[in-house]
């Protein structure tokens, strides 16, 4: 580990800044290597000393950064529900990182290829990687990938895909400590690091922790709750990861419970480019949090619908530039989506719309002081929220 650890701090600064203050623990119940955070949020990598030192040292090294790839990416967010969804979530979170590191991106083995075939490798040394047609893109992006490949096939075998060579668990099951404490800590450690070398870092990942770095200019935790409460059952739908309790051969149902917001952008003529730039970087915090989002872009009418998760905005095509008309999104909303609420993003030179379902305002920084005044009034104070600059 020690020799490790040199030839890191010998080639990249950004890393080795990363890694001072981290605890190094050995634990032979692990395969590799996991990262885990103590009760005072601090990062501790646990190792295995009987399979570390059977590794060559080029492997080593890159092992080690991709543990830490994983607290960049905020990976310590994800939540699986169950032993299925475990196993997916930990193929598409080191898709995601295995391209950033040479040594593992040049062995690894693209998502596409594992689920065409149906199968992995019990080589430990052959790694996943992303699919060609699919750089650069986050775990939450593969996830959704591979559970809509998964629901085309309808007979693959989840079980039948390769371990990774790495444990998540100790990542995102931490009950010592709470993930406000551990995003502070380590956004905190992140940004300095990234302030002082990250000029030297390739240009996928440095855009990657640019955004992430980013301070939202909304408490989208204490937001959300406004929304809490209002809670319905999802669709039901069928699905093969899921067995079928009464016919073996078919796949079983699935009910969806997590809270559905749609996410209303104004792209009307009025809005800069300063202003769009606020609305997606919030967005884009937003989607961290525990909700489905459909974004929807309307001018005076709807432009573009769709399914909006973590990493979208690299891809986000913006529709607009005419008149504003918010009415006709929400009526879009209400009356086409299952949700629990709105999440308006407009700078206020529009008409107050109607909104029967639980709704917030989120106004650019060029707000205009009527609308809002006018919104208060009829939503009440809590219902508008202001970005600044």
């Amino acid at each position: 580990m020690d020799k490790a650890l040199n030839e890191i701090k010998k080639e990249s600064p950004f890393y080795t800044y990363l890694l001072l203050g981290i605890q190094f623990q050995e634990n032979y119940s692990i395969r590799n290597l996991a990262i885990k955070f103590a009760r005072t949020g601090d990062i501790v990598l646990l190792y295995n000393p009987s399979s570390v030192k059977k590794k060559p040292l080029w492997f080593l090294k890159a092992l080690i950064l991709h543990e830490i790839m994983h607290i960049i990416n905020q990976h310590f967010r994800i939540k699986p529900k169950n032993a299925k969804e475990k196993k997916i979530w930990d193929l598409a979170m080191d898709a995601a990182i295995n391209q950033y590191i040479p040594e593992l991106d040049a062995r690894s083995v693209p998502l596409n290829v594992l689920i065409e075939e149906g199968h992995g490798t019990d080589n430990d040394t052959i790694f996943v990687g992303p699919p060609a047609f699919m750089i650069n893109a986050t775990a939450e992006e593969y996830f959704e990938w591979i559970m809509n490949e998964f629901e085309k096939r309808k007979d693959f075998d989840v079980e039948a895909l390769p371990d990774t060579f790495d444990d998540h668990s100790s990542l995102y099951n931490n009950p010592e400590t709470t993930l406000e404490m551990i995003l502070e800590i380590t956004q905190n450690k992140i940004g300095k690091a990234f302030n002082m070398f990250g000029k030297e870092l390739d240009s996928g990942l440095k855009q990657m922790i640019s955004l992430s770095l980013q301070n939202s200019k909304v408490d989208w935790k204490t937001a959300l709750r406004k929304f809490s409460g209002a809670s319905k059952k999802g669709e039901r739908y069928m699905t093969p990861l899921r067995p079928n309790r009464r016919y073996e051969n078919l796949p079983g149902w699935k009910q969806e419970y997590k809270s559905k917001i749609a996410v209303i952008m104004d792209t009307s003529a009025s809005i800069i480019d300063e202003e769009l730039n606020q609305f997606i970087t919030e967005i884009e915090k937003l989607s961290k949090y525990d909700v489905d989002i459909v974004l929807i872009q309307i001018d005076k009418s709807v432009t573009l619908v769709t399914k909006y998760i973590s990493g979208k905005w690299k891809n986000l095509e913006v529709y607009g530039g005419g008149e504003t008309n918010l009415q006709p999104a929400i009526d879009y909303a209400e009356k086409e989506l299952n949700i629990e609420g709105l999440i308006i993003f407009t700078d206020g030179f529009v008409d107050i719309p109607h909104i029967k379902r639980r709704a917030l305002f989120v106004l650019s920084s060029k707000y205009n002081h009527e609308f809002l005044e006018d919104a208060i009034k009829i939503y009440g104070k809590s219902s508008v929220i202001v970005l600044k600059n």
